[in-house]
């Protein structure tokens, strides 16, 4: 035995709950042992499967919103043009009827466009609350295992040891326990 793995044989039995490099086991493991963490959230719902997979649902939904909009856009414009190929030969009575006509159909078109992307909006807003609310089990679990008081949002904090940010552990177990966040018995919402 050299005198190297003879030293660290009588620190371990010195002390058996610290590890290499006098860190503890838990640190050894990627989990600090500290009264205060830190995290950054919207890394851990932008990298873990979960908040993936509410981006990719969004990015779809306002793919085929912006899709239908230009639609729509197209439809108004060749509306808009024949309207305007036809003032010189209409009553100007009955032109203005029919522009006033195309005024609300665009003012309606657009309120309308508008609360589906409101729509959108407040289903990323509930998602991202939900996220939150389903990830709260897991970080006070690493709380738990951490001995930590607290866990605060690094970009609140102003300077901290990058040893106490628990992101990438969270993420790795929100992978873990929550998957893609999907309910295996709630019916497929893209069912028709």
């Amino acid at each position: 035995m050299t005198l190297l793995s003879s030293s660290i044989l009588q620190a371990q039995e010195a002390a058996p709950n610290v590890g290499l490099g006098g860190f503890s086991l838990e640190q050894n493991l990627g989990i600090p042992k500290s009264l205060l963490l830190t995290i950054h959230s919207d890394r851990m719902f932008s990298e873990s499967e979960y908040g993936q997979r509410i981006a990719r649902e969004m990015e779809g939904r306002s793919a085929v919103l912006m899709a239908e909009n230009r639609r729509i856009e197209a439809e108004l414009r060749a509306e808009e043009l024949d309207l305007a190929e036809r003032r010189s030969t209409t009553d100007p009575d009955a032109f203005r009827a029919l522009a006033q006509s195309f005024d609300q159909k665009v003012q309606e078109t657009r309120s309308t466009q508008e609360a589906k992307f409101l729509e959108i909006t407040n289903a990323r807003d509930e998602a991202r609350r939900e996220f939150r609310q389903t990830s709260i089990p897991i970080l006070e679990q690493i709380m738990a295992e951490t001995g930590a008081a607290a866990i605060l949002e690094q970009s609140t904090v102003l300077l901290s040891a990058d040893s106490i940010d628990v992101t990438d552990l969270a993420i790795a177990r929100i992978d873990a326990i929550l998957g893609e966040g999907l309910d295996e018995n709630a019916p497929d919402s893209n069912q028709p």
